[in-house]
């Protein structure tokens, strides 16, 4: 499934920017009113140059004792920035996201200008039932599972309840 295909990102609310220049507080006053963990620090182009978020403010400004008056966002903005496209695979950011240990991806179009930012809750909506669907389609595509696969699994199955039993009223 592409991410454009999700409801949620074609629902979301426009992406919260700033410029590098922007002070930390001002930053988080918007982000604390609109209820936004996470804003993208875009150039004059909507070029994407970093994202900043609440744990940035945590480490990086918080931690080090630094004025949030002062702090331009730019000095505590995360560069290593990951940006996702909407035709790009669900799966595949979901994965990436939780083994990198990220929350928020910014979506860019073609040119590179940012259009939408998912966020893992988002990616959450995407249900057990369809992930397990999506696994057994993949399963399937993968495995030709014979009826004597099936047999011989059961069997086996019956086989070591059989023992277990037996040995439970040996003792």
């Amino acid at each position: 499934m592409k991410i454009k295909d999700r409801p949620e990102f074609r629902s979301k609310a426009p992406v919260l920017t700033f410029g590098p220049d922007a002070l930390v507080a001002d930053a988080v006053a918007v982000m604390s009113e609109k209820n936004y963990g996470a804003a993208v620090i875009v150039g004059p182009d909507r070029k994407p140059l970093g994202i900043v978020t609440e744990r940035d403010f945590m480490r990086r400004l918080l931690n080090k004792r630094m004025n949030p008056d002062k702090t331009t966002l730019s000095q505590i903005m995360t560069t290593e920035l990951k940006v996702a496209r909407a035709d790009d695979d669900l799966l595949d950011w979901l994965r990436l996201m939780s083994n990198e240990r990220f929350r928020h991806l910014p979506v860019v179009d073609d040119e590179g200008i940012v259009i939408s930012m998912m966020s893992q809750g988002d990616f959450v909506s995407y249900t057990w039932p369809e992930l397990l669907g999506r696994l057994g389609e993949q399963a399937k595509a993968t495995f030709d599972v014979s009826p004597s696969l099936v047999l011989m699994i059961a069997g086996i199955a019956v086989f070591a309840a059989s023992v277990v039993t037996i040995f439970s009223q040996l003792r």
